[in-house]
């Protein structure tokens, strides 16, 4: 529903343009059931299981014209326990371009990470782990400033830049008058560049790093990706290539245990594609396919037999994906299957399987 013309008073004494101005508020929401089950033989303790579950959300978004042409948009987007699942302000200044400040908006990492076709969800939804490639700028959206300049048309293409900066990389979510203490990380600094092409390919390519403040840990963090995609008529492929130097602590892990991404040392290396096919206006299937390769390198006892001597480890992923949708109502499911979960070679491997009904209002 939309409530309209609410006047609302802006104390802009930060954005120089003052007096109210008529704000556009609206709400919206959407409800839905899942259906999952995974078996396998991992070691996780959620290897087999099955079950319903409720995914509901509720969203609140305002937007204005301030005095000087420029406009504010607001929102906020709560999960189904009715807690905070993004926050974010953005004011556009015409031909200077757009800032937003948020917690949990994604920054603009959200624009490059895991941008491949599908019709559902990423590959490594129902996983037993997110890929590296999805937390290369996770750490760095929120409490952080992100400048979008206006793009720029060449010969056919819009090319679109993003900055963004962190003081302090530890995705800590910061209230008005709050600040983020001392802590392992220090400031995140990351730069994007997409081109969209009227022929029906993009291309889109993101950096980001990240400093270390306790020497108690490895070096710096940084993080690359970039991906193609083209679609031609009712078809859509892509392809997706990252890397992330964790730069985390100074223990090294076996081939024969597990990793996690953020605290373990070494590089993570992720290779994935996909293919989408819309059958008609209602109905879309997908296949998606990734492999996230995890080097150990050599840590703080370099030239041992638990260093530079452990063997690579790639943690594979499949996911095939339908999506029907009837107006306000969809039907959407996956089967997601992961072989050497967690970068452990005897990690094992974990099927799910999940199919949801959604309702938007």
């Amino acid at each position: 529903m939309n409530i309209k013309k609410i006047g609302l008073t802006a104390l802009a004494t930060s954005l120089v343009a003052s007096s109210a101005y008529a704000a556009e508020v609206s709400i919206a929401g959407a409800a839905g059931y899942t259906y999952k089950n995974q078996s396998g033989n991992t070691t996780g303790a959620g290897d087999h299981g099955k079950g319903f579950g409720v995914d509901n959300s509720l969203s609140f978004s305002a937007s204005g014209e301030l005095d000087n042409g420029w406009s504010v948009s607001a929102g906020t987007a709560l999960n189904d326990t009715f807690g905070l699942s993004s926050s974010s302000v953005s004011l556009t200044m015409g031909d200077l371009g757009k800032i937003m400040l948020g917690s949990g908006a994604g920054g603009h990492a959200g624009s490059y990470d895991g941008e491949m076709p599908v019709a559902y969800e990423e590959v490594d939804d129902g996983g037993t782990t997110s890929l590296s490639n999805n937390l290369i700028g996770s750490t760095a959206d929120n409490g952080g400033i992100f400048y979008t300049p206006p793009s720029i048309s060449v010969g056919g293409a819009t090319v679109q830049a993003h900055l963004g900066y962190t003081p302090r990389g530890e995705d800590t979510h910061n209230s008005a008058g709050g600040a983020s203490g001392i802590s392992a990380w220090g400031a995140a600094k990351n730069v994007g560049l997409t081109i969209t092409h009227e022929s029906g390919l993009t291309l889109g390519a993101y950096a980001n790093e990240m400093d270390r403040e306790t020497v108690a840990n490895l070096g710096d963090r940084f993080g690359a990706t970039w991906y193609a995609k083209y679609a031609m008529g009712p078809v859509s492929v892509g392809y997706q290539t990252s890397y992330l130097d964790a730069g985390a602590t100074i223990s090294e892990v076996a081939a024969n245990r597990s990793a996690t991404v953020g605290t373990s040392s070494g590089i993570f290396e992720t290779e994935q594609y996909s293919i989408a096919f819309n059958v008609n206006d209602d109905l879309s299937v997908s296949y998606a396919k990734a492999d996230d390769t995890y080097d150990a390198q050599a840590g703080a006892s370099a030239g041992s037999s638990t260093s530079d001597n452990v063997a690579d480890v790639t943690m594979s992923m499949k996911s095939i994906q339908m999506a029907y949708s009837m107006g306000s109502m969809s039907i959407k499911a996956y089967r997601q299957k992961t072989d050497n979960a967690n970068y452990n070679t005897v990690g094992g491997s974990q099927t799910s399987n999940e199919i949801a009904l959604g309702l938007s209002f």
